[in-house]
């Protein structure tokens, strides 16, 4: 039995390691392509700060993970010092929380950009936009503080063996104790996805509404329109984004129903989805990114005739 479960352990390990470090390239080209750029140009447009953000983040996101992980399975004693568990939990709660809602400040700067709607209100926030930009990451990070410190202490009461806070469960046997701090911390998960999910929504909408109008509007006009191309290319970023979210909405109450029934195979494959999250993303908004598609293009070029 020992040996099955140190075999079950590898592989997932094994799997998690490659989601973490494919995500890590992934996001650490977009970062390197943003600098680059931004050393040339010595200045990054509100866009690209965002990505840039967002990209640093989810590196950092995706490393604690890992050293998580690493230790949960192959050194697991580590994980019964309090301080050790605390850090950990703190940081990865900080940063996932801090990729969402940056993700979620790209598709508000997307829909506010480039929807076009006569409202006084809208015309105010698409004039002031970039300079909201900054505003709008500070806040992200604050609020992700603020959940990471009180997760923090949630982490005090709740033993690391009954409850796993950076989304990996022990998958042998294990017993959840249902007090308060563990329906604290779901609510703190449920608040951070539902806050930014919302908003992705309703960007979603008001972007596809928006080209449904300027549609409308161009039937008679046979020319090209940059426009109508502008709000294709945001419109397959936010929807993309908008399904993958979905999926990892659906995941984290799937994953609070499994952990109360101990369903353990169920678990593992929504955790293995919630890890690749990073990286699927990150990959279509490089596709979706003129800029970051060529220089990937390019790369991939150069590696293909060597």
């Amino acid at each position: 039995q020992q040996s099955n479960v140190t075999s079950s352990g590898v592989t997932i390990l094994a799997i998690i390691s490659l989601e973490a470090f494919a995500g890590m390239w992934i996001n650490a080209f977009m970062v390197g392509v943003l600098c680059i750029g931004w050393v040339k140009k010595k200045t990054l447009n509100s866009n690209e700060k965002i990505l840039l953000l967002l990209g640093c983040s989810r590196i950092s996101f995706l490393c604690f993970s890992w050293v998580y992980s690493f230790l949960f399975i192959i050194y697991p004693s580590y994980l019964h010092v309090h301080t050790i568990l605390q850090l950990l939990v703190c940081f990865q709660t900080f940063f996932t929380y801090s990729n969402l809602w940056i993700s979620a400040c790209l598709c508000v700067f997307y829909c506010i950009k480039i929807a076009n709607f006569r409202n006084r209100f809208f015309i105010y926030l698409k004039v002031k936009i970039d300079r909201m930009v900054p505003w709008l990451l500070l806040g992200s990070g604050f609020l992700a503080l603020a959940i990471a410190i009180v997760t923090y202490e949630l982490s005090e009461t709740v033993k690391s063996n009954n409850l796993n806070f950076t989304c990996l469960r022990n998958f042998q046997e294990a017993s959840i104790r249902m007090d308060k701090p563990f329906f604290s911390y779901f609510f703190l998960i449920g608040f951070g996805y539902a806050s930014s999910f919302m908003a992705v929504i309703f960007s979603a909408v008001f972007l596809l509404f928006s080209l449904w109008s300027h549609k409308h509007k161009m039937q008679t006009n046979s020319m090209k329109d940059l426009s109508m191309e502008a709000h294709i290319r945001a419109m397959k970023s936010v929807l993309s984004f908008l399904v993958l979210y979905s999926i990892n909405f659906v995941c984290l109450v799937l994953s609070i129903i499994y952990i109360m029934t101990n369903n353990n195979i169920v678990t593992l494959f929504i955790y293995i989805y919630l890890y690749a999250f990073p990286g699927v993303h990150s990959l279509i908004l490089i596709f979706s990114n003129p800029k970051l598609e060529k220089a990937l293009l390019k790369i991939l070029s150069c590696v293909k005739c060597e």
